[in-house]
């Protein structure tokens, strides 16, 4: 599949848009963040697709909430077991939580980074034991009830 400026998918209309297909800007930044795949000599098997090619299949089953496994081949982004294996191996190795420290970096240190419609859960944050306890519920009853065991 080449990239160039925009890549578009066959079979899909020229002025939909194609939110998980990445531009060359974004490119240039997300893939220094990418682990280098080793080639395998012994057994060298099928050739690798590009990260590229599969990072835009994993936007595309993000984004549209489809299943791995019907992933459309004809979209080019390989086979939807591929895509989860290579984000899998990009989860353990970190890529993640890089992203999540340089992509906004930037707007960040220009103030443009808009923080009032940000979501934040045990996701991402990690939530801590400990924190305040609610009061118990007041009784309604005059008095305790009488201990039945």
């Amino acid at each position: 599949m080449s990239f160039g400026r925009v890549a578009r998918c066959p079979g899909v209309r020229k002025r939909a848009p194609q939110p998980w297909v990445l531009d060359d800007e974004l490119w240039t930044r997300i893939e220094p963040l990418l682990p280098v795949r080793q080639q395998r000599h012994r057994h060298p098997g099928r050739k690798a697709l590009d990260d590229r090619t599969v990072l835009c299949g994993i936007l595309f089953v993000l984004y549209t909430g489809t299943r791995w496994e019907w992933l459309p081949k004809e979209l080019g982004f390989g086979s939807g077991m591929t895509c989860r294996r290579r984000l899998r191996d990009w989860n353990n190795a970190g890529v993640r939580q890089r992203l999540h420290e340089v992509l906004p970096a930037e707007p960040r240190a220009a103030d443009r980074l808009d923080l009032s419609r940000a979501v934040i859960d045990s996701s991402h944050v990690r939530a801590r034991k400990g924190g305040p306890q609610p009061a118990g519920a007041r009784s309604t009853g005059g008095e305790r009830a009488p201990n039945t065991t």
